[in-house]
């Protein structure tokens, strides 16, 4: 399963910057990696674990802004089609990445 995050949060201020920073740098900490801009991704091994990652996510939220995430399984992520550009060489986003808990 992947673990998908979607975010857009305002960055009109310096302190609305300095928690932007912090909530992506957070999640770079916590395994995803960007997909796309604002989007990012990891790889999780079931759904408990997700629900774990999303109550992290939360608590790196900051006040102001959207955040989403969406669940999706392996099949589906696979299934993205690319119209303009190229997949990640990235081995985070290697389908025959493993994590065992």
């Amino acid at each position: 399963m992947r673990l998908m995050v979607m975010f857009d949060l305002p960055v009109e201020t310096s302190a609305e910057r300095r928690a932007y920073r912090q909530f992506r740098k957070g999640m770079i900490r916590e395994g995803f990696f960007m997909m796309q801009y604002s989007i990012y991704v990891r790889v999780c091994p079931n759904r408990k674990s997700a629900q774990f990652l999303e109550q992290r996510i939360a608590n790196l939220a900051p006040e102001a802004g959207v955040i989403q995430t969406m669940l999706i399984t392996e099949a589906q992520y696979q299934a993205v089609n690319f119209i303009a550009g190229k997949a990640s060489d990235d081995i985070r986003n290697s389908p025959e990445r493993t994590i065992v808990i």
